[in-house]
């Protein structure tokens, strides 16, 4: 080109005008507003302006405007209720292809290079921000603090751990089974069911939680407690509850003034940004409303019940005569692994027999049986929720004559009997399955087979049953099924903590007493792991136990009188002489005859325990 010639510049064609100005005005709104609380749905609403404004045709409804992009349901719910809401104040014939009189034009950019004010993107938003913020020496807006919604997953355990945390002497952290049973009450949603149509439940907002430093999880078993940041929130959370427990119930909507600030402060963690945003302009809508409303709804724990939920407060904590029925559990190494045809034969005789029986891990035992709730279903629901299960007192351990010999020989024999006693059911019962002709083969002779099983059942208590083969088991269960079943028939069972297992008498039943105290089946097989943590005394016991002829009668009466290794080593230390040291536990008194402990256990433990070189 010759340097002559002038440059000719074209003229800017002029943007025709948007035929839906309406909605693109109430766009515009919504996206400013969003901008000023700093939401990211700002970007949203610009991305469905600048589609909008493509578009070369009127619409007549906002859900025409779905097959535009960007365009999903939330919007278009919006625009809809804008739209009913412009008929109502100008008349069903008002028309929404142009706007009211004196109402400013759109926004009609649209470009996305354009360096206009009104076209967003994340990339230029925290440049712009400080332009338009820190020159003017406004004040930044703070972010908004997350709060847990009232009666939500985080909420409950944010209250629990606080309360637990209140008591004197608390351990200071909760494990994951006992803090879901803790603030259930506090919460709406299922802590282990999820609803209908979601895969979510109450506990999700835990990692939430963490996330957010309000909660930490250590060790294995997780130990949950409050971090300095939760324990600051929990404490406003409980000090609003305070208030709220204060407020009448029939006078509502006094429960709207102290603490509607507090309610602003309200979020819900598992909102998106388009749910919150909506959610922040229905609540300015509906204002004292909701508050109140959250007053009625309240549901207070202990004795402080409101009057609208101790209906069902009487029954939560037991089963009714007639709302249960006995099940048989069974635990899934017996029906899989090993020996697959006996196994199966074991399942297809207890089918064959009529007997209602659930497979599941057990982590003591090989039987037992629980009372479950019945539930009714509920219409349109795919499954019906979990009804809650109590523990029988009786348990099964199973052993064929080639197991128990195993066991005999690997230690397990007396560590599965100790565990059977401490697990908190009052019946163990050892299942022996074989005839003395199948011990004929096996490592250890007949005889001391035969003694140990006499041992279980006279030195251990326990109730040995004998018989042949699978199906005389299978016959067995079911016979004890049936039995349970009609003991309990006319019973209201009454569920107890663990702790509690020495308040209740063992011969309960001899009595004829029509109300059963049960561990639930959660709590007792949650106290049943056999790797937990164990504390200082448990492993004192397991310690004890290892040496050649102390059991666990002998253990359990060495921990009455010293419960660790700490206490046994000060009274060792305040001893005279060697001999004294020696016979320091020969006469204590263990078992149902009170036997004496005996010298030379005495001393075999004073060895074990204050040797300082290796012991012959």
């Amino acid at each position: 080109m010759p340097a002559s010639e002038p440059v000719r510049f074209g003229r800017k064609r002029a943007l025709p005008s948007c035929p839906n100005p309406l909605f693109l005005q109430w766009l515009t709104e919504l996206r400013d507003e969003a901008k000023e609380k700093d939401l990211k749905i700002q970007y949203t609403y610009q991305k469905a302006i600048n589609s909008l404004n493509k578009y070369p045709l009127p619409l007549k409804n906002a859900k025409e405007a779905k097959i535009l992009k960007n365009f999903g349901d939330g919007i278009c719910k919006i625009l809809d209720d804008k739209l009913q809401r412009h008929y109502r104040q100008n008349g069903p014939n008002a028309s929404i292809h142009s706007l009211p009189k004196g109402a400013p034009p759109p926004d009609r950019t649209y470009n996305n290079n354009s360096s206009s004010s009104n076209s967003l993107a994340p990339s230029r938003k925290r440049n712009d921000a400080g332009k338009d913020r820190g020159g003017d020496g406004e004040t930044k807006k703070k972010k908004r603090e997350y709060v847990p919604q009232q009666r939500s997953g985080g909420y409950a355990v944010l209250l629990t751990l606080y309360r637990q945390q209140q008591i004197p002497g608390s351990k200071g952290y909760m494990f994951k089974m006992e803090l879901q049973s803790e603030a259930q009450p506090l919460c709406d949603k299922s802590f282990s069911v999820p609803d209908l149509g979601s895969k979510y439940t109450a506990w999700s907002s835990v990692s939430t939680l963490i996330q957010k430093n309000l909660l930490t999880k250590t060790h294995n078993p997780a130990r949950y407690s409050l971090t300095d940041e939760g324990l600051a929130l929990a404490e406003r959370l409980e000090s609003v509850e305070k208030e709220r427990r204060n407020v009448p119930v029939e006078d509502g909507r006094g429960a709207a003034g102290p603490e509607e600030e507090e309610e602003d402060a309200v979020v819900d963690l598992t909102a998106s940004d388009e749910e919150e945003e909506r959610g922040s302009l229905s609540e300015r809508a509906t204002g004292e409303t909701q508050s109140s409303g959250d007053a009625g709804r309240l549901s207070l724990p202990g004795k402080t019940q409101v009057t609208m939920t101790t209906s069902r407060k009487p029954n939560r904590d037991c089963l009714l005569p007639g709302t249960y029925d006995v099940i048989l559990c069974v635990d899934f190494i017996e029906t899989t692994g090993g020996s697959h045809y006996r196994k199966q034969e074991l399942v297809k005789e207890l089918q064959r027999n009529g007997v209602g029986f659930d497979v599941r891990k057990l982590n003591v035992g090989d039987f037992l049986w629980v009372a479950r709730e019945k539930v009714a279903p509920v219409p349109g629901q795919l499954r019906a929720s979990a009804g809650r299960e109590l523990v029988l007192d009786y348990i099964i351990e199973r052993k064929r004559m080639d197991d128990l010999c195993g066991s005999i020989i690997d230690g397990r024999f007396r560590e599965q009997k100790f565990r059977l006693k401490r697990c908190g059911l009052r019946r163990p019962i050892y299942l022996v399955e074989g005839s003395s002709s199948s011990a004929a083969h096996l490592s250890l002779p007949e005889a001391t087979l035969q003694q140990a099983i006499v041992n279980t059942q006279v030195v251990d208590g326990f109730f040995v049953k004998r018989v042949q083969d699978v199906r005389e088991s299978a016959a067995y269960l079911t016979v004890m099924t049936r039995y349970l079943s009609k003991l309990y028939q006319n019973r209201t069972l009454v569920c107890r903590s663990r702790e509690l297992e020495g308040d209740v008498p063992s011969d309960e039943e001899e009595r004829g007493n029509p109300s059963c105290s049960l561990i639930s089946f959660a709590e007792f097989n949650h106290g049943a792991v056999k790797n937990k943590c164990q504390t200082v005394r448990e492993v004192f016991a397991r310690q004890l136990m290892q040496i050649s002829g102390l059991s666990g009668d002998k253990a359990a009466a060495i921990l009455e009188q010293y419960g660790t290794p700490h206490s046994l080593l000060a009274a060792y230390e305040k001893c005279g002489s060697e001999s004294e040291k020696e016979k320091l536990l020969s006469c204590i008194r263990y078992g149902k005859l009170k036997r004496n402990l005996g010298p030379a256990l005495s001393r075999t433990v004073y060895q074990l325990y204050c040797t300082p070189g290796a012991l012959t």
